[in-house]
């Protein structure tokens, strides 16, 4: 078998229900690798709330963080295919009025170094908020001197992701992407235009020579659509959504709180 590049979401995908990566998943990946192929994170959270699941895997490849927005590799800074595309700093701040919005919980804003938030209610720091416990400051003109990798809208549920989604592209239309990811928090993330995940997983496999029909990539919603399209094989979990798994080559037998990816990957590489 030729060497595969295995690109993995991780919500809805790689950990189960409870945002955890269980030890059958774990063992699963490590075959994989074992085996000599490759396996990297591609994932719309930013990089401090995946590291950990980087980091269990023991894991020595790039990763994709803000839905292709950033492309790096956490073990060498100087990773010659690397990349960190920025959301413009004014359109950034024009995300702001969208607080005007009841079900909008909290606006938050990422760069590499910091993360800026609107308010500091601690009630928006409800449990499973990717902002919990992270030191912030607040997301205001005078503060954010840069341009950020992103702005994330947190809604009070996710019934109202596509209200506030419809908001941004009437406005601003192909200036930016929208993108959601999943967790506990129903989160819309807003990203330069052109910012897809297909972008780093393309970038890994340039870098280890592998090519596109040697891709398998694994999702399971809407921002996993171009990598899903771009992989030689795309795999959706069985608990994708639907529009997804029209586009996609094959679709788990389990879902991702059934170890569905753990299942696949021990089915197809005979591990």
């Amino acid at each position: 078998m030729d060497r595969k590049l295995v690109a993995i979401d991780l919500d809805g995908t790689t950990l189960n229900n409870d945002s955890q990566l269980t030890q059958e998943t774990e063992n699963a990946i490590r075959k994989v690798i074992e085996q000599g192929h490759i396996v990297s994170i591609v994932t719309g959270r930013p990089f401090r709330t995946s590291q950990q699941f980087y980091r269990q895997l023991n894991l020595d490849t790039p990763i994709v963080n803000f839905n292709g927005a950033w492309c790096h590799h956490p073990n060498n800074y100087n990773w010659e295919n690397g990349y960190h595309k920025r959301l413009d700093r004014e359109i950034a701040l024009s995300l702001l009025p969208l607080r005007k919005f009841p079900i909008v919980k909290l606006i938050s804003a990422e760069s590499q170094d910091y993360v800026y938030v609107d308010r500091l209610d601690e009630e928006t720091y409800r449990a499973g908020s990717p902002l919990k416990n992270v030191p912030t400051i607040p997301f205001s003109e005078e503060n954010l001197k840069e341009s950020p990798t992103s702005v994330n809208v947190f809604t009070a549920e996710e019934y109202f992701i596509p209200f506030i989604q419809d908001q941004i592209i009437e406005h601003y239309g192909n200036e930016i992407e929208v993108r959601t990811w999943g967790g506990p928090t129903p989160t819309l993330e807003i990203v330069a235009a052109g910012i897809q995940k297909a972008m780093g997983v393309e970038e890994i496999a340039k870098y280890y020579n592998i090519s596109q029909e040697n891709i398998i990539a694994f999702g399971d919603e809407a921002n996993d659509y171009e990598m899903i399209q771009y992989a030689g094989l795309g795999v959706v979990m069985k608990n994708g959504i639907e529009g997804l798994k029209e586009v996609s080559d094959d679709i788990t037998s389990y879902t991702n709180h059934e170890h569905g990816l753990a299942k696949y990957l021990t089915e197809y590489f005979d591990l």
